[in-house]
């Protein structure tokens, strides 16, 4: 419910069980109010805090400065005395940066609109408000965007920039979202990593002036995802709370948090400042992309589960989303480079055998690549490779009973291609300088339409010439070297937003020409995984690192803010690839329960005592996936943080199913069993578990007993069924 109290000039924005409040000072300056737990009473206003500097410009001119420098602004800009993190620069032709953004009014409405160009969150069941500012000097009008979902704590915001003047702007600084909260003891939760360890969560205290999470590599990252939470100190799983931002957007962002001298913090999200600067003509319209704000007063626990709520309901649209997806084997780690069709056959037959449903072939099947040192951009069938071509290999894949899907790395050019040999201006580069390369490649200039154009006809003649059911997207190296040949001088600061655009675009017309495409998108593993990506697919290769134990906290990372349905999450061979662990099969297969589950080995080569294993492995993911796609999901332990044991739990909506994975990762010397307290349950009825039945209470007060057991890297899964009453 969204309402204005005009009286006391409040805006009031309730989810179930929150509310967000804005307020305006002099009818002219839009502040935050409050953001916690649902309030029922909108005469709120005293919580602007004028008690701390009641003097507004209106009241005293020769004091607006101290009163920006204490008002907590919702959309705070630069060079009006608001030293704090701001969320707009201009700069006018006459070279100046300042605005100073006054209210001029609202609308509420049912629905949501759609963002120009960019992945949203959606739905019906919400409602909207649009709140107006007006820069009548620089000429600018600002909309902020406000919408809610029925049933759901998420507030989603997001901001356009419309140039109502007669010159042009440019705009040097848009971010998306601003909160500001009031005094406290608080951490900063962020999910950082690397390349194989992507999604590590980690936190630490906030304590005076800036600090926060960044990227500027043209991908949203390994090193750190587009997630940050404030959260009281001592917040755990139920307990505690928790103000949380996630960006909507797959590129360079900016997320800080900033402790001022009254104690207060003020939290902000958006695209990266640095190499971005917008050109606005007039009559252009800029639009930012979209935030998802979550609050929680019960720990992460709820924060995570109305994410996965928001996410599953109001962001991804693909026709897959809650549908079992067909369990795979992709040849990457099983070939890497060396196949032809008939390996890729023999493995499809192997599969077939075991119950595996679709076979993915990666990279290696096009120009002349037998390394990552040619070929991208010059998606031709490499028919020496695939003999009898593509169409031959995917008939015959779909005789032996198979799906067949397809690897792709469409926004790179390796310099030993064709495509580079024929446009080198393609690729993006700086006037007089050599471009620097990673993974043996280069980056299209997808700021080109010529350039997307050509690639997305390349794509798509394949995509054509058979029936191919699924597509992984990749994407291996950061960008750099961000320069255009096609955009002129004053919009070169365009590039890397344009160059999302592209993409964002790109993946788009894919899906509506094929749209009954299984898409995955990757990143050199997990770098690209956030929420703009899940817009366009339903799951994401998690991380290139598939060893189980390494897995543990890259999944827990990854399921605070995601729903299990869209980690991709797949059985290796041992010694792991990444890591050189060996860790049983059995093990292997429960971790990758928790996602969309496949197989990632040459399955006619491992041991026959693993290969038996892969249809019972089967036979589990289909019967618990249902409740893996759609039911509550709690963490119980932590590997990372107890460096013994991982323990998560999964819920059923009517509380009558419920399956719990605990892995022991390191065995100890006289070990006692252990008594591991569940979550989510019904407390006055019984759930059989084997043979035994326990009261839901029971269970969640004095705990589910787990069994010793000898050695490292064991995994057991428990399955609760609730008794008729």
């Amino acid at each position: 419910m969204i309402q204005f109290d005009e009286k006391n000039s409040i805006f009031k924005i309730d989810t179930a069980g929150s509310s967000y409040v804005m307020g305006l000072a002099d009818n002219e300056y839009l502040g935050h109010v409050y953001y916690g737990e649902k309030l029922s009473d909108t005469r709120l206003s005293y919580l602007l805090g004028m008690d701390v500097n009641p003097f507004t410009p209106k009241q005293k001119i020769g004091e607006k400065v101290s009163f920006m420098d204490c008002f907590p602004l919702e959309y705070p800009t630069q060079g009006l005395g608001d030293f704090r993190e701001s969320c707009l620069a201009v700069r006018r032709s006459n070279g100046q940066e300042q605005a100073e953004l006054i209210y001029k009014g609202y609308k509420i409405y049912k629905g949501k609109p759609t963002l120009a160009g960019l992945p949203a969150t959606w739905g019906e069941d919400s409602e909207t408000l649009e709140i107006i500012l007006t820069d009548a000097v620089a000429g600018l009008k600002v909309t902020l965007f406000y919408s809610v979902f029925e049933g759901m704590d998420a507030l989603a915001k997001s901001v356009t920039i419309e140039n109502i003047g007669e010159e042009t702007v440019y705009l040097t600084k848009v971010l998306s979202s601003s909160l500001d909260i009031r005094p406290g003891s608080y951490e900063l939760l962020s999910l950082h990593g690397s390349w194989a360890r992507e999604r590590h969560m980690n936190r630490r205290e906030i304590g005076y002036g800036s600090m926060g999470i960044e990227t500027c590599r043209g991908i949203s990252g390994h090193q750190e995802n587009p997630f940050l939470a404030v959260v009281s100190e001592g917040t755990t799983q139920s307990y505690g709370e928790v103000y949380a931002m996630n960006f909507v957007y797959s590129s360079n962002f900016t997320a800080k948090v900033q402790k001022n001298q009254f104690d207060h913090i003020r939290a902000v999200m958006g695209i990266h400042p640095e190499h971005f600067t917008w050109k606005l003509s007039p009559g252009e319209v800029f639009t930012a992309p979209e935030v998802v704000l979550v609050y929680s007063g019960e720990g992460l626990g709820k924060m995570t589960r109305t994410y996965h709520e928001v996410y599953r309901n109001h962001l991804i649209r693909s026709e897959w989303k809650d549908k079992m997806r067909p369990v795979l084997i992709n040849n990457w780690e099983a070939t890497y480079f060396n196949f032809n069709t008939e390996k890729l056959l023999d493995i499809a037959r192997t599969a077939k055998e075991h119950g595996i449903e679709m076979l993915v072939m990666d990279d290696g099947w096009f120009g002349y690549r037998e390394s990552d040192n040619s070929s991208l951009g010059d998606w031709i069938v490499n028919e020496e490779k695939l003999q009898g071509g593509l169409k031959y290999l995917v008939d015959e894949v779909h005789r032996i009973g198979l799906k067949f899907g397809i690897w792709f790395e469409p926004e790179m050019i390796s310099p030993d291609s064709d495509l580079y040999r024929a446009h080198p201006d393609w690729a993006l580069h700086c006037e007089g300088r050599v471009p620097g390369q990673a993974r043996n490649q280069l980056v299209l200039d997808l700021t080109r339409p010529e350039v997307a154009d050509y690639i997305y006809d390349s794509i798509a003649t394949i995509l054509r010439s058979a029936d191919i059911e699924y597509v992984k997207w990749d994407m291996n190296r950061p960008l750099s070297d961000i320069g255009s040949s096609y955009l002129p001088s004053d919009q070169q600061g365009e590039i890397m937003h344009r160059q999302m655009l592209a993409v964002y675009h790109m993946q788009e017309r894919m899906l509506k020409e094929f749209p009954k495409l299984l898409l995955e998108n990757c990143s050199g593993g997990g770098a690209r995984f956030d929420p703009g990506m899940l817009y366009f697919s339903p799951q994401f290769w998690c991380s290139d690192d598939t060893d189980a134990i390494e897995r543990l906290i890259i999944q827990e990372g990854t399921q605070l803010v995601y729903p299990l349905s869209t980690i991709g999450a797949h059985v290796s061979d041992c010694p792991n690839h990444t890591t050189g662990r060996v860790t049983p099969f059995s093990t292997r297969g429960d971790v990758a329960l928790s996602g969309t589950f496949g197989y990632e080995l040459d399955i006619t080569k491992i041991s026959e005592s693993d290969r038996k294993e892969i249809p019972g492995q089967i036979e589990k993911f289909k019967k618990y996936n249902p409740l893996i796609v759609s039911g509550d999901y709690y963490r119980i332990a932590s590997y990372q943080d107890n460096h013994d044991y991982d323990c998560y739990q999964i819920v059923s909506k009517d509380k009558k199913k419920s399956i719990v994975t605990f892995v022991q990762v390191h065995a100890k010397p006289n070990a006692k069993k252990r008594y591991i307290r569940l979550c989510g349950l019904q407390p006055d009825l019984y759930y059989q578990i084997g043979e035994e039945i326990y009261m839901g209470d029971t269970l969640m007060k004095a705990g589910l007993p787990i069994p010793v057991v000898f050695g490292d890297y064991k995994s057991m899964i428990f399955e609760l069924n609730q008794l008729n009453k």
